[in-house]
């Protein structure tokens, strides 16, 4: 069950219950590989997804223009790659075809506030809600914040009671304030970038797309950052749909892959919805022969939760960890716009299976000695290939 405030009223979003298929395929895997059924992907390692990026190529701010950025367009089968500017979108979309967007909304869930009784410095990251004023957070530092800790907040404004310590060193946290909660946040809290960014955002709204609308993400789904509204009309009017979805982006997007064997690594789980009207359409462009394409990997991986075998949707909405890494068969998604991912990180094994391992690498590879911007708030890359009717 998902509880979001709506004009100062609690409102049940869903109770559709989880969907969580991919677990059950990952503990599938480990029991045959106990067993001593080994499959081609029981060798696949992290350091298989690490490549030399210098430091300097890491976008810090994002460019004055949205649509400026570049763009490097890649071919899915034969790995052929193109460099354009991301307005040049427009040139490779066709007709009959519908771009997937992830109209999530990121929160400012960093807040700085101090423990009550000692005054000893303590910074938040607000995860999950849980329930009203009830969330799951990060404490730095945290390691002595048992249950009973209190934490004080803008002066009194907010204050925060760990209710329980549970995996991953995470805490339950109860947060108590007078007034409207949105309110309190946007006064007291910061936008959660990520930590590779050292800069600090004078515009929230450069970390948000310009499609945001569902509050409830900590961190962006950055591929989205480089549409206008003025490019999404533009599309438009070239007959392109587009279909807006929900996944809730957590910070599990960025802790890296701790385990050697890619299989064994635990996806974090994310709130998400697709609509009836976001399915319908989604359905009847696919059975005329229109592409799917996906913006940014949070759009896939939710149209990869939802998906049948033959690639149709439905309503739903739930909690999804699908860990999507090469030899996964895509079901929903024929085309991907996306940003340059971290080495060794999900994201990157995600656009792996999906263009194949060795393109996306040749193509980072390019994109490195061209000096590309990297990361959230860097360039993009489309990554194009034929429906699947």
């Amino acid at each position: 069950m998902y509880f979001v405030l709506q004009e100062g009223a609690l409102v049940v979003r869903c109770n559709l219950g989880k969907h969580m298929p991919p677990a059950a395929e990952r503990t599938k895997a480990r029991n045959a590989a106990k067993s001593g059924k080994r499959s081609i992907r029981s060798f696949m390692t992290t350091k298989d997804f690490y490549y030399d990026l210098p430091p300097e190529l890491i976008a810090q701010t994002p460019l004055q223009e949205r649509t400026a950025s570049r763009l490097l367009v890649m071919n899915r089968e034969t790995g052929e790659w193109k460099h354009q500017h991301f307005y040049d979108i427009l040139s490779y979309l066709r007709r009959g075809d519908c771009l997937v967007m992830n109209n999530t909304r990121v929160i400012p869930a960093r807040l700085y506030g101090e423990k009550e009784g000692t005054g000893g410095k303590i910074e938040f990251l607000l995860l999950k809600r849980l329930e009203l004023d009830t969330w799951e957070v990060i404490l730095r530092p945290g390691k002595k914040a048992k249950p009973g800790s209190k934490f004080v907040f803008g002066g009194g404004l907010l204050r925060a009671e760990v209710l329980e310590v549970i995996k991953d060193g995470n805490r339950i946290v109860r947060f108590t304030y007078d007034g409207v909660w949105e309110n309190i946040l946007d006064q007291l809290g910061e936008m959660p970038l990520p930590p590779y960014i050292k800069e600090k955002l004078t515009d929230r709204e450069r970390y948000q797309t310009v499609y945001s609308k569902i509050e409830g993400s900590a961190a962006a789904p950055t591929a989205g950052l480089h549409f206008t509204n003025e490019l999404i009309e533009k599309i438009q009017e070239k007959g392109v749909e587009i279909a807006y979805l929900t996944l809730h982006v957590g910070l599990g997007t960025f802790r890296p892959v701790s385990v050697e064997n890619v299989e064994e690594h635990i996806m974090h789980t994310e709130y998400y919805e697709v609509s009836r009207a976001a399915a319908e359409k989604i359905n009847r462009i696919r059975r005329a022969g229109g592409r799917i394409i996906a913006v940014g990997t949070t759009s896939v991986r939710t149209l990869e939760t939802v998906a049948d075998d033959a690639g149709m949707l439905k309503e739903q909405c739930g909690e999804t960890d699908i860990f999507i890494y090469p030899g996964y068969r895509f079901k929903a998604v024929d085309g991907l716009i996306t940003n340059f991912h971290l080495p060794e990180s999900t994201l990157l094994m995600l656009i792996s299976a999906f263009a194949g391992k060795e393109n996306v690498f040749a193509a980072y590879r390019e994109a490195v000695k061209e000096k590309y911007r990297f990361f959230s708030f860097g360039d993009a890359m489309y990554i194009e290939g034929e429906n699947n009717v």
